[in-house]
């Protein structure tokens, strides 16, 4: 009897051991093949997609750089001519003159902006209170321009680093402010078309500057230039105060608008009508 119980006992253990390993058998090789390449599908639609919101967030970045710099450039540009221009009522206290002048360095269109304000003394002597230049060289490293910033006279921009410089920093008061540029023009708006020196006495009535850090190309005449969309430019008024001369428009209600279009429309028809009677008399003149 114990012996059919033991037989019992060992064949109900293979059973339920059986049952067990199978139920905790492992994936096939096809099962594993077909998720790695499920997940490796996944994972490069991810990457693609990833990579191309990065390159194009890359891109508008890269954009607004682009003509931040520039616009930064112009604004100092700016800032410099508004500061530094006397009002009117100040013209016997002090006189402001600007000079403009545009050349060519290493085939690089390239410019030179001078502002500068002079005061009267007690002595009634003209002294120089300060000047502004803004200028472009060659940068023979980048083969490019390189766009400088001087400020000299007796209004020192800031008095305690100023007063820390060397000798031989004072004497060479150029700062660079840019690398890269590849075109700098300054000129004068002189109705359609633009004055590209400027050496009179008197201010200019506004400056047009523009600059760009576009890739150049040679014109057929010689010269480098860069593309229209690549260029930023900015037009600056010299003297805002200045009186300027205006008058008021008539204002016409649309009834009074159809009034005077007949009112034209009548004088034409006068006019044909006379040209017509002046060519039936001179067709009669040369019958006869």
């Amino acid at each position: 009897m114990s012996a059919w119980n033991d037989k019992h006992f060992l064949i109900s253990m293979k059973t339920v051991l059986g049952k067990s390993c199978s139920d905790h058998s492992g994936f096939s090789l096809a099962e594993v093949l077909a998720a790695l390449t499920i997940g490796a599908m996944i994972l490069v639609a991810v990457l693609g997609i990833y990579s191309g919101v990065e390159g194009a967030a890359g891109a508008i970045t890269r954009k607004l750089d682009s003509s931040r710099l520039p616009s930064e450039v112009l604004q100092r540009i700016a800032e410099d001519l508004d500061r530094i221009i006397a009002p009117v009522s100040d013209a016997k206290a002090a006189d402001t003159k600007i000079t403009i002048e545009n050349k060519l360095i290493n085939l690089y269109p390239s410019a030179r902006l001078t502002i500068v304000r002079t005061i009267y003394d007690s002595k009634d002597k003209k002294q120089t209170f300060e000047e502004i230049v803004w200028q472009a060289n060659y940068d023979f490293d980048t083969d490019s321009l390189i766009l400088y910033r001087s400020q000299s006279g007796m209004g020192v921009e800031d008095k305690l680093l100023d007063a820390e410089r060397a000798s031989w920093e004072k004497d060479y008061s150029f700062v660079p402010i840019c690398r890269g540029v590849t075109f700098f023009k300054v000129q004068v708006p002189k109705g359609e078309d633009f004055e590209d020196s400027w050496t009179g006495d008197s201010l200019p009535p506004g400056v047009v500057v523009t600059i760009s850090f576009g890739e150049p190309f040679k014109t057929v005449t010689g010269p480098l230039d860069v593309p229209e969309e690549a260029k930023i430019t900015r037009t600056i008024a010299v003297d805002r105060t200045r009186k300027i001369k205006f008058r008021f428009a008539k204002q016409v209600t649309p009834e009074e608008g159809e009034e005077e279009q007949e009112d034209e429309d009548e004088e034409e028809g006068e006019e044909e009508e006379v040209e017509t009677g002046d060519l039936s008399r001179t067709l009669r003149d040369s019958n006869e």
